[in-house]
């Protein structure tokens, strides 16, 4: 009589241990109110085509755990106004969402998930590409996305140069004019198409120095941000705020670490 209650009772503990551990990964030293992860994505697609690329299945995971664990995704705005300039902490387990560049993918394979999520996202875009480069979005798919109410419209830069090479290459006098055209330009671009507020900034292949972060500031950005690869902390300059650039291996336990991770460890 025993035997038949034993053999069933041994196949239902594994299942038993493996949701008890996955509770308790997700629940382990989750971000203190004093940090928070800002996730950065790219682009989306059934398979990964490069290395920037996160496959929609790992994506909706991502947006799947956040929403069965209790996190609260923060507008990348807000959380520049009430968390680093206003100190107000935020939630216990917030997070922040943005993709950067503006690729098609964010229509075709994102938007869907996050109708179905309902999380808000930041995206940065550098207008040269929009309704110009094939991988792009057009202005009239990015108006659509406007009116879900989701997302925020911030700059990438106009073209999204490399400011070292630039550098190199030009005169002081050339290059200082050259990174004020690509910082006005995309904010003024920006704003006149999409009707946004645009003064935030994600520093085009994370390249910035404390020049180039003075110039953002005069040309309007309250914040910038940089692809480090840590959570986000009141010691950061405004202008340089790490996230975390996500790829297809960034799944399972390994997202859950990124969201617990203590900013002790990582500096």
């Amino acid at each position: 009589m025993r035997n038949r209650f034993l053999f069933p009772l041994c196949l239902v503990l594994p299942f038993l241990f493996l949701l008890i551990q996955g509770d308790a990964l997700a629940k382990k030293e989750f971000p203190p109110q004093d940090s928070i992860p800002i996730l950065l994505y790219h682009r989306f697609g059934p398979v990964a085509a490069d290395g920037m690329t996160v496959p929609t299945p790992v994506f909706e995971s991502h947006l799947k755990f956040l929403r069965d664990y209790g996190y609260t995704a923060i507008p990348v705005r807000e959380l520049v106004d009430n968390y680093f300039r206003n100190r107000i902490p935020p939630p216990p387990r917030s997070v922040a969402i943005t993709v950067d560049d503006g690729h098609k993918s964010i229509y075709t394979d994102m938007l869907p998930l996050l109708w179905k999520y309902r999380f808000p996202v930041t995206l940065f875009l550098y207008p040269s590409a929009i309704s110009n480069a094939s991988y792009a979005m057009n202005w009239d798919q990015l108006r659509k996305i406007k009116e879900t109410g989701l997302f925020d419209f911030q700059s990438h830069s106009y073209w999204h140069p490399n400011f070292k090479k630039e550098k190199d290459k030009l005169t002081p006098t050339e290059y200082e004019r050259f990174v004020e055209r690509q910082l006005r330009r995309s904010k003024e671009t920006l704003e006149k198409n999409l009707g946004a507020k645009v003064d935030l900034l994600a520093w085009p292949f994370g390249i910035y120095d404390p020049w180039l972060m003075a110039k953002a500031t005069e040309a309007g950005y309250r914040a910038a941000f940089t692809i480090e690869r840590r959570q986000a902390t009141l010691s950061d300059p405004m202008t340089a705020l790490p996230r975390f650039l996500l790829t297809r291996a960034d799944h399972g336990r390994v997202f859950a670490g990124i969201l617990a991770r203590s900013p002790s460890r990582e500096k």
